[in-house]
């Protein structure tokens, strides 16, 4: 595969960073979809949960169904930061997480957008902690996790 390895220095920037958010992950998550729905608001049509289907990012961030899925999302993200020195175990559960995206309808392309989101929710969370080297480090860790995922596009066909 064609990663990039992170350098020690940005496992550490990552790990540092991740420490001081984690500790509300709920706060931040929300931060993060907030954020996502501002950019791509069609997004929130996307969560149905039983009959409810929302057409406002607002009745689905205050839902306990959505809370649910927040708490979710934080748990991968944790779980990549907690696998940083061996991400190619993760192949596999990101890329049946990716075909489960694509099965509900997100569009490869909206995975842009959420890492613009979670960006977002690391600099509104860290403040001036947030460096360039952070971002970039983030950046990188988002790219391996969302590379991974979008082998679950293309798995099942001929292309890539």
């Amino acid at each position: 595969m064609e990663r990039e390895e992170l350098s020690e220095t940005q496992k550490e920037l990552i790990r540092d960073s991740w420490q001081a958010v984690s500790q509300d992950q709920l706060h931040h998550g929300m931060v993060l979809f907030t954020r996502l729905f501002e950019l791509e608001p069609d997004l929130v049509l996307l969560f149905q949960y039983n009959s409810t289907h929302f057409t406002e990012a607002q009745e689905c961030l205050s839902s306990t169904e959505f809370m649910e899925h927040i708490r979710k999302v934080m748990t991968v993200i944790d779980t990549a930061v907690s696998s940083l020195d061996s991400l190619q175990s993760l192949t596999e559960y990101l890329t049946n997480l990716g075909r489960k995206h694509r099965a509900v309808g997100v569009k490869l392309e909206s995975f842009s957008t959420v890492g613009e989101s979670l960006l977002f929710a690391l600099e509104t969370g860290l403040g001036d902690a947030f460096t360039p080297d952070t971002r970039e480090a983030w950046s990188q860790l988002y790219s391996s996790v969302v590379r991974s995922m979008s082998r679950g596009w293309f798995k099942d066909s001929q292309e890539q």
